[in-house]
Order: C-alpha cells, then structure tokens, then sequence
C-alpha cells in the first residue's frame, strides 16, 4: 500500500517524495549559492552525480513514474492493486522513502555553513527594513502638514473662479439679450413702417433679421429670461407673416413664370433657414396636384355623372365595369376626353412651374454669402427636381391607365379605338412641355427616358389598337379570301373595300412617324396573309398555259386575280408616297409579295407565248434565203414563218393581251403595270431573237436579203400593233433597224460602220459567216448543233464566250488554209477577227 504521506501531499506538493526531493534540490541551487569554500573544498559525504538516489530512481521501473511531470497517485495504485503485488510494491515505496530521508539529511549536513549564512544576511533584511518604516512615516507625516496648508487656498480659488465664470456668463447673456432686443426693434420698425401694405416690406431683409434673432436664442438658451420670451412671442407672429408673404410671392411667382418674384420668395425661405423644407412642400404639393388630376381624369363615376348632365336623360351613373348606362356613351365618351384635355393642361402646367422653381434655383445665389440655393436643396447625385415631380406623375399616370385597362371596359374600348387620338395627347403634351422649357444653359423639363416612360404608359392601348387593326384587316381578306372556298374569285368591290381600309388605317395615324411604322408593320402582315390567299386561288396545268385556243375560264380567273392584285400594288404604293421613306421601306417586303403573286398568275401564261413566239422564229432555218433570181425578190408576200407568227401575236392580242392591259383611260402612260412590263418584255425578245436567228442564216443571197428585209418590216409592225410600241423598245428597236442596212453593206464597208455600234457582237459575227467561204464554218456547223440547240447555248452564256467559240471556228479556217498551202484568207477572215476583238471589248467595257 502506497504511503500516507503521499496521498495527502497530492495537490498543494509535487506528488512524489522524488519530485519533492528534485524540486529542493533545484530551489536550494537556486536560493543557497555555494560559498568559495563550499565549492573548492570537497566534502567527504556529498554524493556524485553518478551516485545520486535519483539516477537510480529514474531508471527504476516504478520511481521513474514518480518522476513523471503528470504523476497521478490514483492512476498508480490502481496498478499496484491489479498487479497482485501490492505488499511488495508498498515495501519497496517505503525502503525509497527511507533512502531519500538519508539523502535529505546528507545534504542537509554537507550545506550547514550556506544555511548559517543565509540566516545572517536576514537579519541584516530585517534591520535595513526598520529604517526603512521609520522613514516612510516620517514623509507621511509631512505630506499631511503640506496637504493642510495647500487645501484652505485651492478651495478659495475654487469658489473666486466659479464666482468669475458666472459673472461672465451673465454678461454674454445680457449682451446677447441687449442684440436680440436692438434686433428685434429693427424688425418691428421694417414692419411698421410697412404697415397694412405689406407687399412693400423688404421681405428679404425682414427673414435675415427674423433668422438672425432666432439664431440668437437658440445658440445662446437666452428662453427663460422675461423680456427674451416676450420678443419670442411677437418674433413667431412676425416669423408666420413673413412666411405667408413670401409663399405667397413664390407661388405667384411660379404661376405667373416670373423669375424675380420665385427668386425673392425663395430668398426669404433661405434667410428664414427653411429654404429645403420649403422646397420640398411646394415639389408635394405639386406632386398632389398632378396625381389629383390624373385620379380624377379617369374618373368613372365622375365622368358618367358629368356625361349625363350633357343633355337630358336621368341622372348617371356606372353599370358594370365602369360602363356607363344606356344611352350615356356618348355624352361620357366627351366627358372622358375633355377630362384627359383637362390633365394634359394640368399635368404641363404643373411641369412647366417645378421647371421653374429649379431655374430659379440653379441660377439664384445668396447675395453675401454665395451660396447657389440648388446646393442647399440637393446633393450630388440627387434627382432633379423635375425628375421627381414628373417621375410621380407618370408613375401614377401608368397605374391609373393599367386601372381602367383591367376595370373598365367603357374606356379601355375608347382608348383602344381612340389610341391615335390618346397617343397624340400625350405627344403633344410632350412637345409642348419640350418647347416650354427650351431655354439655352438651362436642363429641359423631362428627358428622353421620361418621354419614353410616359409614351409606355399606355402601351396596353397601344398592343390592343394595333391587334384590333390586325384583326379588322385581317377578318375582310378572309371574307374576301375565304380558306374553304378556292375557285371563287372577289370583285372589285370588295378589293376596293380592302384598300379603302388599309387606306383608312394608314391616314389615321399618318400625322405620327412612330405609330404609322407600328400600324404599317400590322398591314404588312395582313398584306402577306392576302398574298397567300390569292396565290392560293391561282390556277395551274395546262388549261392556264394553253396560248393555241380562246382563253380558258382558268386562265380568266388569273387575268382577274393579276388586276386585282395589281390595283392593290398600285394604290397603296401611292399611298406611301408622302410618307417617309422608312414607312416604304416597312411596306416592301408586303407589296413586292403581292407582286410577285401577281406575277405568278399570269408568268406562265407570258413565257408558253413567248416560246411559241420562239417556236415561229426556229423556222426561220427552214426558208430557202440563198436563191438567186427576181421571182425571189419580187415576191411581196412575208416569209411562211412571219406570217404564222403574226397569226399568233393577234391571236395573243385579242384572247390575252386585251385582257390584261390597261386601257389608256384607266392608266396613266407613264405608269407600267405588270403585264405591260411582261409585253415590253416579251417584244424585246422577239426582236433579239429575230435578229439572233437572222444573223445564223447561210448562205445569204442578194434576193434572201430582200426578202429578210421585208421580214423585218413586218416583224416591226406586228410587234408594234400587236404587242408594244416598238419606238419605246430600245436598244432592241436600234438592233432590229440597224440590222437591215448592214446586211446590205459590202465587206469593206462594215468594219467603220456607226451602225455596229447598235448591234450585239455576236450578231455582227455571225452574219458575217454568211459572207465568207464554206471552208470557214459557224460554231453551229463546227459543233454539229442544231439552231435551237446553239441558241440555247447562247442564252446561257455572255459575249465573250460567244466570241471564243466564234474564233476557234476562225483558228479552224486559218489551220485549213495553211494546211492547203493558200497564202491568201476570205477578206472575211481578218475583218472578224479584228472585229471581234473590238467589239467584245467595247461590250465588256458597257456592262
């Protein structure tokens, strides 16, 4: 068992007698330094470091846990007790102990002499001490004596200083009462020197010496003092009066827009210290104003009851959603709008005057201390002023319309067909408020964002108008196009119908840019839908193609779809004529679809005559123009291909073309419809394919010219009654004439020619193989091609490739030549060559 000792020294000792012992040991190094004597002279008993018991303990098994920093006399016998030797452990515990006894009392023995003298040096302490205490009481009582003869002054001091500091206090009051006083005497005397007429008292002057005298008491607490309080009285009497002369000034100031009087009334609230709050009143009060009147301009109630006192007819009054009752829409629809006139007018004028006030104040400084009144008001990054008071206003303005937007169908119904009449409003309101505050250096009213927010605010009206537009225009094309129903064609009432509508919709919104691009946007669709429509009720196949037989009823149902369409393009794209170009450039996409349908219905048609058109010129190869005798030249009758031709442009005269054209008392002669840009167009081929295949023809003789010639006179006149003026043809017209006097030139003569210059080169070229030898073959004959197949040829390709082709034949020749020995070419041979090269590049050079 462990000894009792140890237990009990547990807390307040180191835990072990080991740790006990190592701890003296270190404290007595510490505390009891080795004498000179002590550590020169070694004692016979003092053990070595080697010997020393707690070398041995530390590598002892059980004392080394004594020696442990984190010994626990618990943890430890509970291990002695489980080991099962517990009697020898404790045996073992007690012989330790006994061992560090002796060790105690050796060294204890061996420092005998250090200990001696350290009780010595105690006593010298101890002695030292006493002197000490009786110093300290002595300076203690000194202090006392010294603290006696200090206090009776200070407190004397004390009581002269609290004495002066109120004697000055008392002074500073009296001054400060004598200024409030002789202030206060000035102010009675301005204001009674005014009198009754108070519109000539200097208000300025008047608030700088009421703020002043406030100032006063305020800063010095002069309240209290009798004849202080009694000023006090009449000064708030006087302070009310200045306050109500000068709102009085700065509201007629503002009504009235005159500067000088907003700028003195504002002085006054400056001087007063009360310019801000002031401010900040009169933007409230503002603010009260145009929010009343936005609340009572959309009003239902009001408006029915005000509707019905119009004329006759009971009282007014709201039914269900803000309808008003039977027979009082009108009189209400008036109300309502003149109510909005009426809050236009209030809202601009309430604009106008805030715009004012913050004028004044931008430009207004405090005549002694310089000050800008605006700084007193905002602070950097402030809204203006403007900005507030306008800002509250559309704010209540939008909430109002989205009211009566979800609430009343009675307005929502008239602003929606009304919007035009609405938008304008609110733009004039705009303008009129832009043109009001336009004043060089000095902000507008609103901007451009408070514009756009204010336009916004009725954006609901603005989508329903437009989706009403859409849905008016929309419901008449399908009444005139229905789905169901794809072999009816409309009349030209009902066309007009459509037109006179998209009509009216563009004059009603015609005096604004915007709203014509928003309303034009809609007709654009709605022109579309009548594109598909009326492609949809085209007829196709063969009945619409047929150019042998009177016309087919197909083909008359396109004829009248092609005018219908064609008016439509017509009128409208004179409606956009005084408009911007912006609003044609929304439009064209719209009208160039119902061009192009009307295209389609009759392009076929056109392009079946125009091929057998073609179809007559092809045999023109099949006629024998190289025969030699008079019989041939004298023969006055046209060319079996001629005449068969002409049979076919008066039979496409009286069953198409009259038709389709427009008489000359339904259209202008300057105008050009489709089907006349369709007959220009067609004449214009006739003529280059005449010429085209005439050119090809070989051989050429004198008699062949003759009759070729009189080809081309009537080709001319049946193209020129039949089909279109030939004089208005052009370049194909000059072709066509230059053509016939240059297949009676010589060779020689037609390289300097003027009249090439009128002829494509491949034209020029291609005659001119009829002049030369059989050896030089044309690119038909070289290519063993067939005229159709050549001029097919042609039509996809451009001069130059034409040419190429023309000068391998010329390579040929020259190969052929040289091959046989010749040393002289056909004349034809250089002229071409020549030829060729000047005119593909005089032609590349035009395009």
């Amino acid at each position: 068992m462990p000894s009792p000792a140890l237990s009990q020294q547990r807390s307040s000792i180191p835990s072990s007698p080991l740790q006990r012992l190592s701890t003296f040991i270190e404290k007595s190094s510490n505390t009891f330094p080795s004498t000179p004597s002590s550590s020169s002279t070694p004692r016979p008993n003092s053990t070595t470091s080697s010997s020393s018991p707690l070398d041995a303990f530390s590598s002892d098994a059980i004392f080394s846990a004594f020696l442990s920093p984190d010994f626990d006399s618990a943890r430890f016998s509970s291990q002695a007790l489980s080991s099962g030797s517990a009697a020898a452990r404790a045996e073992k515990l007690e012989e330790g102990i006994r061992l560090l006894e002796k060790q105690l009392r050796s060294e204890v023995l061996s420092r005998h002499d250090d200990l001696l003298a350290q009780l010595t040096s105690i006593k010298d302490a101890e002695s030292a001490l006493s002197v000490v205490r009786s110093g300290i009481s002595t300076l203690q009582s000194s202090v006392r004596r010294v603290r006696q003869e200090i206090a009776d002054p200070h407190r004397q001091i004390k009581v002269k200083t609290v004495q002066l500091s109120n004697i000055h206090e008392t002074v500073e009051l009296l001054q400060f009462t004598i200024r409030v006083l002789r202030l206060s005497k000035k102010l009675r005397d301005l204001m009674v020197v005014a009198g009754s007429e108070l519109e000539k008292l200097d208000l300025s002057k008047a608030a700088q010496l009421h703020r002043e005298i406030q100032n006063l008491c305020e800063k010095n607490s002069l309240s209290g003092i009798s004849v202080v309080d009694e000023e006090l009285v009449w000064l708030t009497e006087a302070g009310n009066c200045l306050r109500g002369e000068a709102m009085k000034v700065l509201e007629r100031g503002m009504e009235g827009l005159n500067q000088a009087e907003v700028g003195s009334g504002l002085q006054v609230f400056y001087n007063i210290g009360e310019l801000k709050p002031t401010v900040e009143g009169l933007l409230n009060k503002y603010k009260s104003q145009g929010v009343k009147s936005v609340t009572s301009a959309l009003d239902m109630k009001a408006i029915s009851s005000s509707g019905s006192n119009f004329g006759g007819g009971g009282p007014g009054g709201i039914q269900r959603s803000g309808t008003p009752q039977i027979g009082g829409g009108g009189k209400a629809k008036e109300a309502l709008w003149q109510r909005m006139n009426n809050c236009m007018d209030q809202i601009h004028s309430t604009v106008v005057a805030v715009w004012h006030l913050q004028r004044v104040l931008s430009k207004k400084r405090d005549p002694f201390s310089h000050v800008l009144l605006l700084d007193e008001i905002m602070q950097e990054g402030d809204p203006m002023l403007t900005d507030r008071v306008f800002e509250a206003l559309v704010k209540s303005f939008a909430s109002q319309m989205k009211s009566v937007f979800t609430t009343s169908s009675f307005v929502k119904e008239i602003f929606t067909v009304g919007y035009p009449k609405l938008y304008t409003m609110i733009e004039n309101l705009l303008e009129r408020i832009s043109r009001d505050t336009d004043v060089k250096g000095v902000l507008p009213a609103i901007s451009t964002d408070g514009k756009n927010q204010m336009v916004a605010a009725i954006d609901l009206f603005q989508t329903n108008f437009l989706a009403l537009c859409l849905s008016r225009l929309s419901d008449l094309v399908n009444n005139v196009f229905p789905v169901s129903s794809r072999g009816s064609v409309p009349s030209k009432d009902q066309i007009s119908r459509i037109i006179l509508r998209v009509q009216e919709e563009i004059e009603a919104v015609k005096l604004d840019g915007r709203l014509t691009l928003l309303v034009l946007r809609e007709i654009g669709k709605v022109l579309l839908l009548l594109a598909e429509r009326a492609e949809y009720q085209i007829s196709t196949g063969p009945d619409a193609r047929q150019v042998t037989s009177p016309a087919t009823p197909s083909q008359l149902k396109n004829f009248t779809l092609c005018q219908h369409l064609q008016e439509i393009h017509t009128r409208l794209s004179s409606s956009l004529l005084g408009l911007p170009a912006v609003a044609s450039d929304v439009l064209s996409p719209s009208l160039g679809a119902i061009y192009g349908v009307a295209c389609d219905s009759v392009t076929s048609l056109f392009q079946a005559m125009l091929d057998r058109l073609e179809a007559c010129l092809f045999k023109i190869h099949d006629q024998n123009f190289g025969a030699h005798g008079m019989d041939a030249a004298m023969d006055n009758n046209a060319s079996p291909y001629m005449e068969e031709l002409q049979k076919c442009v008066l039979h496409f005269r009286s069953e198409f073309l009259l038709r389709l054209l427009p008489s000359s008392a339904s259209i202008s002669t300057n105008s050009e419809t489709i089907c006349t840009r369709l007959v220009r167009r067609m004449a214009s081929r006739v003529l280059i394919f005449f010429i085209r295949h005439a050119a090809l023809v070989r051989p050429l003789s004198e008699s062949g010219k003759l009759r070729m010639a009189r080809d081309m006179a009537e080709l001319e006149l049946a193209v020129g009654q039949n089909l279109f003026p030939v004089e208005q043809l052009g370049a194909p017209y000059r072709a066509l004439r230059a053509f016939r006097p240059v297949i009676f030139l010589e060779t020689h003569q037609l390289g300097a020619s003027p009249l090439l210059q009128d002829l494509p080169p491949s034209v020029i070229l291609h005659h001119l193989y009829s002049r030369g030898p059989e050896e030089l073959q044309s690119p038909v004959q070289r290519n063993k091609l067939t005229p159709v197949q050549y001029s097919l040829w042609m039509d996809s390709q451009g001069e130059d490739q034409i040419w190429k082709g023309v000068k391998a034949t010329l390579d040929d020749y020259a190969t052929k030549i040289r091959a046989r020995g010749d040393k002289e070419f056909s004349p034809v041979y250089p002229l071409m060559l020549r030829l060729g090269s000047l005119l593909t590049k005089d032609s590349q050079s035009k395009s």
